[in-house]
């Protein structure tokens, strides 16, 4: 286990109806004029939208607002969120979505202030000098964003889809999470949801650092809690607890709770935003592909993590394992868990698998490699190194 500090000073309000108190948190936090950022048009006919309108207003606090923010977020609705944001002359960020939504906002925070293109952050070229205050109202548990200090933009001008990561000053000042709220989701962003924060907490998992017993029981736990939630919650989309319990999870998955003492990896995603980026495909589908895909080879060449979550999360039995041909016990047993998560994710949520199920028909892979080590080095990862062979192989497995 390694030196660590964690610092997590949201305040979570979860429960029914949390959405109307909106509007006295945002004064709590010095709230005088928000900038209220939003996706499509669900949260207006849904009547969210009122909601939070009202209850600012009763609060004393005014706003303006800014929709039309798209899964996999751009660098385009952040460059207009922070004219707006200066313009209008907010001190404070109110973003009622998902992952898509609180990684926009955090983006403006961050740019709104900077002397300068706020894309130089995701790419190293600048430091955040100061961020704006900001706030959520969780519609889509997921990203975890709203408990994290970390976002995501893809730049559609050079094609890079890339993550800033700032723990101390970059998590919501207040996350309101409702349940309820998520009730009408489809079924193929609750399934994708699911994945995400599943591979959220393997990417603290997969890790070479001894001596880890209290994160990975807890990596472990939330997991099985999650697929026992999952199938919940998919066969009947109106169970709140299920509901419930999915969207604490996706939280947890991502604050750090499950990754304090561990060196992470996160190779997994850094695969697979090249693949939305350059695809447009929803995140978690793309993870659903990837990962067992990612684990795959790594059953073969670094087993001991696969084979232990194999046993501790699937309950896979050694001696119910019979290896085949040229295969170690190790190996054998991972790769009987990795079968049995590919199932949950197949049969239970209804992922694909495959870039085919995914979608795309004829994946570039060697422009998928190129992208990748661009961005991010010849060879990056701590669980295993990720050169551009290892790469291309992975990509390959996700051929089916």
């Amino acid at each position: 286990m390694t030196d660590f500090e964690f610092y997590s000073p949201t305040q979570f309000v979860f429960g029914k109806q949390t959405e109307q108190k909106v509007g006295q948190l945002a004064k709590q936090y010095g709230a005088t004029k928000a900038l209220v950022v939003y996706g499509g048009g669900s949260a207006r006919k849904s009547g969210l939208l009122d909601r939070v309108f009202k209850s600012l207003e009763e609060a004393g606090v005014a706003y303006v607002e800014m929709g039309g923010v798209r899964p996999n977020p751009t660098e385009a609705k952040v460059y207009e969120g922070i004219e707006l944001a200066r313009s209008e002359k907010v001190d404070f960020l109110l973003a009622v979505g998902g992952g898509s939504v609180i990684d926009t906002v955090k983006s403006i925070a961050c740019g709104v202030y900077l002397d300068g293109d706020f894309w130089d952050l995701f790419i190293g070229k600048a430091k955040i000098v100061k961020t704006m205050s900001l706030g959520v109202v969780l519609t889509i548990p997921a990203a975890g964003s709203e408990g994290s200090g970390n976002a995501v933009i893809t730049n559609e001008k050079t094609h890079q889809k890339l993550g800033i990561k700032h723990p101390m000053i970059l998590r919501p000042r207040f996350s309101i999470m409702n349940p309820e709220l998520t009730m009408t989701l489809p079924e193929w962003q609750t399934a994708s949801g699911i994945c995400d924060m599943i591979v959220h907490i393997l990417e603290r998992y997969f890790t070479n650092t001894p001596n880890t017993e209290v994160a990975d029981r807890l990596c472990e736990g939330v997991i099985k809690a999650i697929v026992n939630e999952g199938r919940k919650v998919i066969v009947n989309p109106q169970d709140y607890d299920a509901r419930a319990n999915i969207m604490w999870s996706g939280m947890v998955a991502h604050n750090g709770t499950c990754g304090p003492g561990v060196e992470e990896d996160w190779s997994g995603h850094q695969i697979e935003h090249e693949i939305s980026a350059m695809y447009d495909v929803t995140h978690g589908a793309g993870l659903a592909v990837v990962t067992p895909s990612y684990m795959t080879f790594m059953a073969k060449h670094h087993p001991a993590r696969i084979r232990q979550f194999a046993e501790r999360v699937f309950d896979v039995v050694e001696s119910e394992v019979t290896p085949a041909e040229g295969q170690t016990i190790d190996e054998a047993v991972a790769i009987e868990g990795i079968r049995r998560f590919k199932a949950f994710l197949h049969d239970d949520l209804h992922l694909p698998l495959t870039f085919k199920e995914l979608g795309i028909e004829n994946p570039d892979i060697p422009e998928l490699t190129r992208r990748l080590h661009q961005n991010k080095g010849e060879k990056f990862g701590f669980f295993y190194p990720i050169t551009p062979d290892v790469t291309a192989e992975i990509y390959n497995i996700c051929l089916g």
